[in-house]
């Protein structure tokens, strides 16, 4: 089916809304398994693949199976949601064979929810209403009343989701699950209602900017591509995700592909771009997978290719995988790659908006960035802007790890605190310890130490303490950590990872992990701290592209927050 119309797509999304609905007799159940690679490193395969063979073995018809991507929580994976007709939904955590057994015995065929394997009533797409509701919804039957509602878990309750909005709601391999959310209303409209000018605008007025890290306005890197004077344009995504400790765009990908096409589509069309590059590592296999299935189903559908929408708007896009350098991140080594050459960054005058990719006007956006598109274009700026902090507008996604209880990624407004997430959301740490830090933003961003975990995560104030944002990385560090090792950890990151091109990175990595080291094996002296110090300044300031100037923050800030530390390691 080719769609041109929007009536189209409300075909699509009614006749796909109709036959998801639960019956008393077709249809009276519904197993979701939530296959990200969280959940499969966790088993969940072993666990669809019995279903899916004790449904064949009882020839049972009137029950689905169906798959997503992670819900967010990816510590208590594998997880599998329960839904029968006319009852609440049941999120299980932990499951196995075994305890899948069990569950397919007592609550699946005969409506015993097993409350011990039990992590919450309800579905997160609920949430909202659940509130409204006071914890219920009206055409649910509540089933055990023991097990707390999704709305009670502050992981989810905290959360503010848009670029994740459909998250454990769709199947990602079907482009009709994700018309079914109003997926691609957004690009019809940019497409067929909207010029070039207006949809820059009402990025520009809704205040977002990138969440690659730097924080730039969207709009105006988009401003900026439009007004390039070339007939040929690209737009990239950016979805090298290369932290350690970070698989925020990870997660959109594999939960929610589409939401990166729509997003590009609108941003092809804002600058004039008819060609798009999906920039993904090959690390990401289940990432490339899904991509590239859902790019084929854009195509069929028409929603990619010549004529889109009947409007002579042309767009086509195609993954590059990444051969997993972390440079590759950096817009200009970025382009190198995606034109054959080797990932060296370049300095960036010409900026890719004027002068990218086989030398025409590029704009690159991260994943996240490219996931808020739609909702601004169909719900408006203002309704953006009501969201986040009064300079950083809308939600911002973290990877949240390292020493705590609740690991996996979140979406929360800008500004909301870093205690928030480590005690609320992330539910705080084992017992026996405590949280002395958070490393925010990979080994580009720093070392926070508890005493600001009442600070905004925010761009500004973040970089006022001397840490960054970055694009999302959270870890957790306990009071059982040393943060000369945790500084170590990074060095040795970004000493391994430098691509050679200049010296500061090249050899002022090598040269800071060897004093590390040093310091580390008790065989560090004064002096040798002292030498770090300098040597961080210098290669901040002189390295040539981003990564290598923030490749010191790591130490820069643990020798700020931690200086007894240090000191402490080479007291002799």
């Amino acid at each position: 089916m080719i769609v041109n119309k929007i009536s189209d797509l409300e075909s699509i999304k009614n006749k796909t809304l109709e036959m998801t609905k639960l019956d008393s007799v077709k249809k009276t159940a519904r197993i979701t398994v939530h296959m990200g690679t969280c959940g499969i490193a966790s088993g969940a395969k072993d666990v669809l693949n019995s279903l899916k063979n004790k449904l064949k073995d009882e020839h049972i018809k009137n029950i689905e199976i169906k798959t997503t991507g992670c819900i967010g929580i990816c510590s208590k994976e594998p997880l599998i949601t329960v839904e029968r007709f006319g009852e609440e939904p049941i999120i299980y955590e932990y499951v196995n064979v075994e305890k899948l057994n069990e569950i397919y015995d007592s609550h699946i065929k005969k409506g015993n929810v097993i409350a011990k394997y039990a992590l919450a009533r309800g579905k997160e797409v609920e949430l909202e209403e659940r509130v409204d509701n006071n914890g219920h919804i009206e055409s649910q039957k509540i089933v055990d009343s023991s097990i707390k509602g999704i709305e009670e878990i502050p992981f989810f309750r905290k959360q503010k989701r848009i670029v994740m909005r459909n998250r454990g709601a769709i199947d990602p391999y079907k482009i009709t699950d994700y018309i079914s959310r109003d997926g691609y209303m957004a690009a019809y409209k940019a497409v067929t209602e909207l010029d070039s000018q207006k949809i820059i605008e009402e990025v520009l007025d809704s205040g977002l900017r990138g969440r690659g890290g730097a924080g730039f306005p969207t709009g105006l890197k988009w401003k900026f591509a439009s007004k390039a004077d070339s007939k040929e344009k690209y737009i990239i995504c950016n979805a090298d995700e290369g932290d350690p400790g970070a698989f925020m765009d990870r997660s959109v990908l594999e939960s929610d592909p589409h939401s990166i096409i729509e997003g590009m589509i609108i941003a092809a069309k804002a600058v004039g771009a008819t060609k798009g590059f999906i920039y993904c590592r090959a690390e990401y296999p289940l990432a490339v997978e899904i991509l590239n299935k859902a790019l084929s189903q854009a195509r069929a559908y028409g929603i990619l290719g010549k004529n889109i929408f009947d409007s002579n708007f042309d767009l086509d896009i195609e993954v590059y995988e990444g051969a997993g350098a972390f440079v590759c991140g950096e817009e200009t080594a970025l382009i190198h790659s995606i034109e054959g050459k080797r990932g060296n960054p370049r300095l960036k005058i010409p900026y890719p908006a004027q002068k990218g990719v086989f030398s025409k006007p590029t704009v690159i956006n991260n994943v996240e960035t490219l996931a808020n598109i739609s909702p601004i274009i169909l719900n408006g700026s203002d309704w953006f802007r009501q969201i986040g902090s009064e300079k950083s507008k809308g939600t911002k996604v973290f990877s949240i790890t390292g020493d705590i209880n609740n690991v996996g990624c979140v979406e929360i407004p800008i500004g909301t605190s870093i205690k928030t997430v480590l005690d609320d959301i992330a539910d705080g740490t084992q017992q026996g310890s405590t949280i002395k830090a958070v490393q925010l933003g990979g080994p580009s961003g720093g070392c926070l130490p508890a005493n600001y975990f009442d600070t905004q995560l925010d761009y500004e104030p973040l970089q006022e303490l001397g840490v960054i944002m970055g694009s999302g990385g959270m870890i957790a560090i306990n009071d059982k950590k040393s943060a000369v090792d945790i500084a170590r950890f990074f060095m040795n990151f970004c000493a391994d990872e430098s691509c050679g091109k200049c010296l500061p990175g090249r050899e002022g990595t090598r040269q800071m992990l060897n004093i590390l080291n040093k310091i580390c094996d008790g065989k560090g002296n004064k002096e040798d701290v002292a030498k770090l110090e300098d040597l961080a300044q210098v290669v901040k300031k002189t390295a040539l592209c981003g990564l290598g100037k923030t490749a010191p923050n790591p130490i820069l800030s643990t020798l700020k927050y931690f200086k007894n530390e240090y000191e402490e390691a080479v007291k002799e």
